[in-house]
């Protein structure tokens, strides 16, 4: 029996007309869209609850697309196709990937160049929005339950993906889908309350830079009265941050307001270790160390134990499982 396949359209530059590019209304789109649907698979098109640029996309957004998929699993639908703008792909793919497990089989994918040309009335003479829906579609019906994305004809486990160019075809890298990782597989559900916790969702990344260590306890002072919910610092190499007694002790005082203080690496590929004396003090600092395949998986973690958890100490009990 032909698989049931649910092709759900969430914006970006694959829908895009015009000069400058402007997304076309999705009531016009899809008409447009189901032309070109390869007539080998049992496709219906749905439209996202957000349709918006995918820069301008948060938590909030993705949330209420895991509803919306996680519903159309109550009507029997198991495979879907999800076309996302690419700028936020990544993390919108590691949501998903945290949120849905394995419990359906899932796609995500984009495009470099919109499918149809300026005047929005026949498909681009020159687009990759075809063969990375093509290559999508081809691969849900194949793949095994989970998440994955799907772009420039290779197919990665969404929690790894990560957008390695600004214009290239070939925009996105990961760990293949046919090579086996340890990632989550329980379904998690998310219903409206959580989405409106999601709204107040703060999450800072801090890239370390070579300053001197009292100009980053100063930068980091101003946390101390307000932080986020999740404060993540990007240290060199493995993780590798200069730290002294006084950085330390600033760092504690912004986890005692509540706020989980997440270690990870400016280094995209590669896992975090202690073994050298530089970050020693980690070993003591009782902060979480990063145990996630990207940075866009990191975030994707943090939001959802901020859903689950209402308390750092919890966070620190469930973080490694």
């Amino acid at each position: 029996m032909m698989k049931k396949i649910a092709l759900i359209y969430m914006g970006g530059t694959f829908g895009c007309v015009g000069e400058p590019l402007a997304p076309m209304p999705a009531e016009k789109f899809i008409p447009l869209l189901q032309r070109v649907l390869p007539p080998q698979f049992n496709i219906e098109c749905f439209v996202s609850p957000i349709i918006k640029d995918s820069s301008a996309c948060t938590a909030e957004d993705w949330l209420k697309l895991v509803k919306y998929i996680q519903e159309l699993q109550q009507n029997q639908y198991q495979h879907f196709v999800i076309i996302h703008g690419t700028d936020t792909l990544s993390y919108a793919s590691a949501v998903l990937a945290h949120c849905l497990g394995n419990s359906a089989s899932v796609v995500l994918t984009g495009s470099q160049y919109p499918l149809l040309n300026v005047n929005g009335n026949d498909t681009r003479e020159f687009t990759d929005a075809t063969d990375n829906l093509n290559f999508a579609l081809d691969s849900v019906s194949k793949c095994s339950s989970g998440v994955y994305l799907a772009f420039h004809h290779r197919l990665i486990h969404a929690q790894t993906a990560l957008k390695r160019h600004t214009t290239e075809l070939d925009a996105f890298t990961g760990i293949d889908a046919n090579q086996t990782i340890s990632a989550n597989t329980e379904a998690f559900r998310v219903d409206d309350q959580l989405i409106l916790k999601a709204q107040r969702f703060n999450c800072l990344n801090i890239m370390w830079q070579p300053i001197a260590v009292d100009a980053q306890i100063q930068n980091l002072e101003q946390l101390i009265e307000n932080p986020p919910h999740a404060l993540i610092l990007q240290g060199f190499g493995t993780g590798n941050i200069a730290m002294n007694d006084k950085l330390i002790q600033v760092l504690k005082s912004i986890q005692a307001k509540n706020c989980a203080v997440i270690i990870n690496s400016q280094v995209p590929f590669g896992s975090l270790d202690q073994r050298y004396a530089v970050s020693e003090w980690i070993t003591h600092a009782n902060f979480l160390v990063s145990n996630s395949f990207s940075h866009a998986d990191l975030y994707a973690k943090a939001l959802k134990m901020y859903l689950k958890y209402d308390s750092v100490e919890q966070w620190h009990d469930h973080w490694i499982n």
